[in-house]
């Protein structure tokens, strides 16, 4: 059937290589190319070995789901570059939405569990990115500052394309752009800024217990935060 189609490796091997502007990847003597057949150049010689390396890794048959860095790096050159702005406004609106600010109304147990864990990351963000955040109950929307808000999104607006294509998924995926962004200023690990999203999920398999299927997806969603934040880190060496 035609969806069991996967193609097929036509190279020997993979290599990383400076070139004017940055670095690529050749396989054999080809340079890859993204999807949208842009040239692949990405802007750190660790992020062009670790492209190179998920190319050799690939068996006759190439899974591109086993490829993140590849993604990551076709995601910042064929959509984050050609719609900067739109991410960055996209991103920015986290800051007024962020996860951290809604606080569940009861039991008690949880309301100190999300305190112990949100608050110290609030204040972090007061005191290092001058970006109080107010707090409210339940779903409805907590007005914050403008200037607040612009301050964070000054914040976005200093990625560049590959880092901004890394703090897209940090952001989305954690619903929360303070926790994103303390794990790209090195405050946070990326373990302990996801454990710190998922506190309400983990609130509920605790009393309800864990449900295969759910554990299995979020189990997959962690190590994507994780290769996130991989990428990220390869985008800066």
């Amino acid at each position: 059937m035609m969806s069991d189609w996967k193609p097929k490796r036509f190279w020997k091997v993979a290599t990383a290589m400076p070139i004017d502007g940055g670095y690529t990847v050749l396989l054999d003597d080809r340079p890859v190319r993204t999807p949208a057949k842009a040239a692949l150049t990405v802007p750190t010689m660790a992020m062009a070995e670790a492209i190179a390396a998920e190319w050799d890794a690939q068996e006759e048959q190439f899974d591109p789901g086993t490829m993140p860095v590849t993604r990551g790096a076709n995601a910042a050159i064929d959509k984050v570059r050609v719609q900067r702005t739109e991410v960055v406004a996209l991103l920015a609106e986290y800051g007024d939405s962020d996860l951290l600010c809604y606080r569940a109304a009861g039991p008690d147990a949880l309301i100190a569990k999300q305190a112990e864990g949100w608050d110290p990351m609030l204040d972090w963000a007061a005191r290092v990115l001058d970006a109080p955040l107010s707090v409210g109950e339940g779903v409805m929307h907590v007005t914050q500052k403008p200037e607040t808000l612009g301050r964070l999104t000054a914040e976005i607006a200093r990625f560049d394309d590959f880092a901004l294509a890394a703090a897209h998924d940090l952001i989305s995926m954690s619903g929360s752009l303070v926790l994103a962004l303390a794990v790209t200023k090195e405050a946070l690990s990326a373990t302990d800024a996801w454990l710190l999203s998922r506190i309400d999920e983990h609130w509920q398999i605790s009393q309800w217990g864990e449900d295969e299927e759910a554990a299995a997806t979020e189990a997959a969603k962690c190590a994507a935060f994780l290769d996130a934040d991989r990428f990220y880190r390869l985008s800066q060496n």
